[in-house]
């Protein structure tokens, strides 16, 4: 089968992550391209197999020259590949993708709908009169598939969670100082509006005793609270999740983290907001909890288990199997490749 992904952008986040593992696993039997701006991490994290296409004119904000010349780029490649399935990745090339191919080889996957619903509300009308412009609209949780069909939208739905590949151990992973504290608490995310910073620092002054990393600084930050490690982001990131004793991400909107589920890949107990899908694979009472975004509710969650052995220990147990059980890349192609074959 030949298949054609297509994303807005090439940096590494929740969407880039499942164009690459999906290309990676299928490119040992399938002849796969992808497509996308920018001159980002993403592509050196893409198998030699697998073809890659750079179009600079496709962006993240509206340009009407830009689009325009995407557009057209778009179809000159189709042409040219004459692909099997072309698989549309984020709202802006959802949009450009769907004018510039034929309906019928489409497949459209939205990455979390509350980013549309919520902060970019501006495409929601055009998801609306191209809801039909595909065989296929993918959503990544049931809360997703909820919401886009309050909206109006209603054929063609499927649901797949994202999947995760297994993670390797390492020996020779550290942070500077962190030995000094006896339990880390972790989290993964640019630093946004989205991904409350803010109460992630509230949370570690409230808990002076564990150490507090962050991954995914977009700069240096000063004036930290001494238990706050603030590192850069980084390829392969999700590696350190081993150096945790818990997850943790507070945030506005999500559909279902990726980041969340690279967690549960490595057995860790989650305590996050109750946003978006993320109560779908972090389960209250049983490898973790979601609450509302409140720093205190957080700091009391994450004190009871790290302080519990037993509590701490069940729930990691618990995270495993959830991610075994369906958050896995084998079992995220194989619905995959169910829905391009239709």
């Amino acid at each position: 089968m030949k298949i054609l992904h297509v994303i807005t952008r090439s940096d590494l986040g929740g969407a880039q992550s499942v164009v690459i593992n999906l290309a990676n696993t299928m490119c040992f039997d399938h002849d796969i391209t992808v497509v996308a701006g920018e001159n980002g991490p993403m592509w050196n994290a893409l198998d030699d197999r697998i073809t890659k296409i750079q179009i600079r004119e496709i962006v993240r904000e509206v340009s009407f020259f830009k689009d325009t010349t995407a557009f057209l780029k778009l179809k000159e490649l189709y042409s040219s590949l004459n692909p099997d399935v072309v698989h549309l990745h984020s709202s802006k090339i959802g949009v450009l993708g769907r004018l510039a191919f034929p309906k019928s080889k489409i497949v459209y996957s939205i990455h979390g709908f509350d980013s549309i619903r919520i902060a970019h509300r501006k495409f929601l009308p055009l998801e609306k009169l191209l809801k039909n412009r595909c065989k296929a609209i993918v959503l990544a949780s049931d809360y997703d598939k909820r919401n886009i069909i309050d909206e109006g939208i209603i054929n063609n739905l499927h649901v797949v969670y994202n999947g995760v590949c297994r993670p390797q151990m390492e020996t020779d992973l550290s942070i500077e100082k962190l030995e000094l504290y006896d339990k880390v608490v972790m989290c993964i995310a640019r630093i946004s509006p989205q991904k409350r910073f803010d109460s992630f620092l509230e949370i570690a002054r409230l808990l002076p005793k564990y150490a507090f990393v962050w991954i995914g600084a977009d700069k240096k930050y000063t004036n930290l609270p001494s238990n706050v490690f603030c590192l850069e982001s980084m390829p392969n990131a999700k590696r350190y999740i081993q150096l945790a004793d818990i997850f943790v991400l507070p945030t506005n909107y999500e559909g279902v983290p990726i980041v969340i589920i690279d967690a549960l890949s490595y057995g860790k107990p989650v305590v996050a907001s109750e946003v978006g899908g993320i109560s779908e694979i972090v389960r209250n009472g049983i490898n973790g909890y979601v609450l509302e975004n409140n720093s205190d509710s957080f700091a009391e969650k994450i004190k009871y288990i790290l302080e519990n052995k037993d509590v701490c220990k069940n729930f990691s147990d618990k995270s495993e199997q959830i991610y075994l059980g369906s958050l896995t890349i084998d079992e995220m192609v194989k619905q995959y490749y169910s829905i391009y074959k239709m």
